[in-house]
């Protein structure tokens, strides 16, 4: 009977979708679910981040930047939207799309060298938000790159509110 039980919740429950790995880096939508590995990286939760942060591992942050747009009236003022992130956290914007410029591959060459001192076994965790397939790309570089201690914090900005508050703050854009 409690075996009945059992399959009839389990029956009633309803099946999230496992998302795949893909071969390359995944394109738009950015914003969609993501897996829950990385392989060559380690994937680690809010817990798990913060404990990190406390011990001085750097965090990467590759949420991308907003620019002005091209086709403002020129008498339009712009201010460019911010973006909060976890504290100490370095903001490699834009290193996180599908296929990179040469200039955001260089910036996440050289922001990666510069947070681990060119050592590519220091450990170092890379996020974006929640469900943001830009910190699995550039946490998939980060790996190709031979870099052995990479952390991807798929839950990023988000779970990191959700679990210690809103301790985020203004993330300045670093181009190394």
């Amino acid at each position: 009977m409690i075996r009945l039980a059992a399959a009839a919740i389990f029956a009633a429950a309803p099946v999230l979708a496992q998302v795949p790995e893909p071969q390359g880096y995944r394109g738009e939508p950015y914003n969609a679910p993501v897996p829950e590995t990385l392989a060559g990286a380690e994937t680690i939760d809010a817990e798990r981040a913060l404990e990190l942060h406390d011990e001085g591992i750097p965090f990467v942050d590759v949420y991308p930047r907003t620019r002005k747009p091209e086709n403002l009236p020129e008498d339009t003022f712009w201010h460019e939207p911010r973006h909060d992130t976890i504290p100490g956290a370095v903001w490699l914007w834009d290193t996180g799309y599908q296929n990179l410029s040469p200039a955001e591959e260089a910036r996440l060459t050289k922001g990666l060298e510069q947070v681990t001192g060119g050592d590519k076994a220091a450990p170092l965790v890379i996020f974006c938000r929640a469900d943001c397939w830009m910190s699995w790309n550039a946490a998939k570089r980060a790996v190709s790159m031979g870099y052995t201690q990479v952390m991807w914090f798929s839950g990023g900005t988000d779970a990191w509110q959700e679990t210690l508050g809103p301790d985020l703050v203004r993330a300045e854009p670093v181009d190394p």
